[in-house]
């Protein structure tokens, strides 16, 4: 039964090998100039993947983002800055685009939104912990006190 498992699962492993080796074949080309294709990929690992969203343009496949490094290619060929590039993209997708972008009114929530997180997760921490740790007095009426004796001296007297 082990072997067939174990077969079962290095044909699996072939499959999915040969269908992400089929992929491979979709990949955009690298630009004839390397220095041009080097200059894209540094611009392009600044800007994020407005289809991924958690990954760089220059690590996403996704076809917008190949669209967009084509227009990057195609503009730095024509000689511009990368400043001028940059503009042009938040003009055009907003400061999302940016992995790191600017600190202003519009993107605050961006910059101070994970640190007041953290204190509100740290307040109710702190609210339930010391919450916790008060110690209600309970009073128990006259035949409840009378069972609780009767338990502990069943208790001293097993042992």
């Amino acid at each position: 039964m082990r072997e067939i498992i174990k077969c079962l699962l290095i044909a699996l492993m072939l499959a999915l090998s040969a269908i992400r080796a089929g992929h491979a074949a979709d990949a955009v080309p690298a630009a004839s100039d390397p220095i041009l294709e080097a200059k894209m990929i540094a611009l392009a690992t600044e800007l994020r993947c407005l289809v991924c969203q958690n990954e760089t343009l220059a690590a996403s496949q996704a076809s917008l983002a190949i669209d967009l490094k084509n227009q990057i290619r195609e503009k730095i060929r024509v000689g511009e800055s990368n400043e001028t590039i940059i503009a042009y993209l938040v003009e055009r997708y907003g400061d999302f685009v940016l992995y790191r972008p600017p600190l202003k009114a519009t993107t605050v929530l961006l910059w101070a939104g994970p640190f007041g997180l953290l204190f509100v997760a740290i307040g109710m921490l702190a609210y339930f912990v010391r919450r916790r740790r008060q110690d209600p007095t309970i009073e128990l009426d006259a035949s409840e006190k009378a069972r609780a004796r009767q338990l502990l001296q069943n208790m001293d007297n097993n042992q």
